[in-house]
C-alpha cells in the first residue's frame, strides 16, 4: 500500500472515530467561555444582562456527580468590584433524560446572568446521550433507585447552602422532563431544608394530597395541553391537591403544544411557548427570591 493510501486510511479512520465519539456519550466539563449560545431565542428577550460575565467550574458535590457551577462574576461589566458581601438566590437545576448536556449547561448560564447561583447537577455519573434506548436505561435505573438521587439533589442543595456568595434561605429546584420529576422528588425530600420554590416543566406528577402536604413553598409548573406523557388530567389533579393543601401555585398548561416542547433539539420544540415560559420562570423566581 503506497503513501497516498495509507494517508487516506488513516483519514477515515479519524474522522470515523470523532463521529462515534460524539454522537452518545461524553464526559461533562465546565465551559470556559462566558458567552449564552443557547440556540433558542431566549437570549435575546433579556439583552439587559447581555453584558453580565460569568464565572463557572465544575464541581464534585456528590459521589461520582460533578455538577457545572455558574455564577456572576465579582466584577461588573465595566470591570469594576462588586459588593463582594451579596448573597445571591441559588437554584439547583436538573437535566433532562438526555444528561447533563450543552443545552442545559447553557441554560444554566442564561439563568446566572440574571443574578443566580446556579448548580446544573448530574444524576447519569457525567454519561450524556442522544440515543433513545440508552436515555430510558439511564433513566430506569435512577427511578430504581430514586433514594441515591434523592441524595444526590439534597447534596446539591447543602453545596449551594455552604458558599459564601448563595443565601441558603432562598434555594429553588428546575428541571425539566425526567428533570421537572426529580424537581419535585427533591420538593418532597426536603424538609430538613425547605426550598425557596420548586419549578417543575412537564415533569412526572404525584398527585396524592397528602404526600404533596409536605411541600410548604411555592411551585411553578409548566405543561402542554398535547403531553401524552404527563396528560391535563393529572396535571389538574397535581393543582387541585396543592391548591387543598393551600400550597401557592401558578399552573400554566400551553395549548397546542406537547411533551418537552422547551427544548429546541426535540421534534415538539415551540419558540413561542419557550420564550413565554420562561419569562414566567424569571418573574416566579423574582417573586420567591428576592430579598
Amino acid at each position: 500500500m503506497n503513501k497516498i493510501h495509507l494517508r487516506i486510511l488513516f483519514l477515515v479512520i479519524l474522522v470515523s472515530s470523532v463521529l462515534v465519539s460524539g454522537s452518545s456519550v461524553k464526559l461533562i466539563s465546565g465551559q470556559t467561555s462566558n458567552m449564552v449560545t443557547n440556540v433558542t431565542d431566549l437570549t435575546k428577550s433579556d439583552l439587559s444582562n447581555a453584558n453580565v460575565q460569568l464565572e463557572n467550574k465544575t464541581v464534585d458535590y456528590f459521589n461520582q456527580a460533578h455538577g457545572y457551577l455558574v455564577f456572576p462574576s465579582k466584577l461588573n461589566a465595566n470591570n469594576s468590584e462588586i459588593n463582594s458581601t451579596m448573597k445571591l438566590p441559588g437554584v439547583v437545576m436538573i437535566h433532562e433524560n438526555k444528561g447533563l448536556n450543552e443545552n442545559i449547561k447553557n441554560m444554566a448560564n442564561l439563568l446566572a446572568k440574571n443574578g443566580y447561583v446556579v448548580l446544573a447537577v448530574d444524576l447519569f455519573k457525567g454519561e450524556v446521550t442522544t440515543d433513545r434506548n440508552r436515555s430510558s436505561e439511564l433513566t430506569q435505573q435512577i427511578r430504581d433507585n430514586q433514594d441515591i438521587a434523592t441524595s444526590n439533589l439534597k447534596s446539591a442543595v447543602k453545596y449551594l447552602s455552604s458558599l459564601p456568595n448563595v443565601n441558603p434561605e432562598k434555594i429553588v429546584s428546575l428541571g425539566w422532563c425526567f428533570g421537572g420529576g426529580q424537581s419535585l422528588q427533591l420538593a418532597l425530600n426536603s424538609q430538613d431544608h425547605a426550598l425557596a420554590a420548586t419549578i417543575i416543566y412537564y415533569g412526572r406528577l404525584v398527585t396524592d394530597n397528602a404526600t404533596l402536604a409536605s411541600i410548604k413553598w411555592p411551585v411553578l409548573g409548566i405543561f402542554g395541553d398535547q403531553d401524552m406523557s404527563i396528560q391535563v388530567d393529572t396535571v389538574k389533579a397535581f393543582e387541585s391537591a396543592l391548591k387543598s393543601n393551600g400550597t401557592p401555585n401558578e399552573i400554566y398548561i400551553y395549548k397546542g403544544v406537547g411533551h418537552a416542547f422547551a427544548n429546541p433539539s426535540g421534534d415538539n420544540y415551540a419558540p413561542k411557548e419557550t420564550q413565554d415560559s420562561w419569562q414566567k420562570t424569571l418573574s416566579f423566581l423574582k417573586k420567591y427570591t428576592s430579598a
